[in-house]
């Protein structure tokens, strides 16, 4: 059975940080690209990050780009999201998704709030 638990979400004032983690299991976590999603309050899920095999090479909505970076430990089947100078508009709950499998997570809440 396909897993992913996120974690690592919380309350944090603007500008601060979060680092998400998403462990992944039941499936060839090393042989899968990965996602994350957002969706804010009241707002359709969008698009994040990716992060491929191989390469490991990764793309960044242009909202997030120089702020977030996604990386993955394979060894560890985790997944990880470091959001850096965050804003208020992050504020959502955050998914790892394993694309091919069609297969989300239940998600970590974020809230960037003074």
């Amino acid at each position: 059975e396909v897993q992913l638990v996120e974690s690592g979400g919380g309350l944090v004032q603007p500008g601060g940080s979060l680092r998400l983690s998403c462990a992944a299991s039941g499936f060839a976590f090393s042989l899968h690209p990965m996602n994350w999603v957002r969706q804010a309050p009241g707002k359709g899920p969008e698009w994040v990050s990716r992060i491929e095999i191989g390469t490991n090479s990764t793309s960044y909505a242009d909202f997030v780009k120089g702020r977030f970076t996604m990386f993955r430990d394979n060894t560890k089947n985790t997944l990880y999201l470091q959001m850096n100078s965050l804003k208020p508009e992050d504020t959502a709950v955050y998914y790892c998704a394993a694309p091919v499998l069609n297969s989300r997570g239940q998600g970590t809440t974020v809230t960037v709030s003074s």
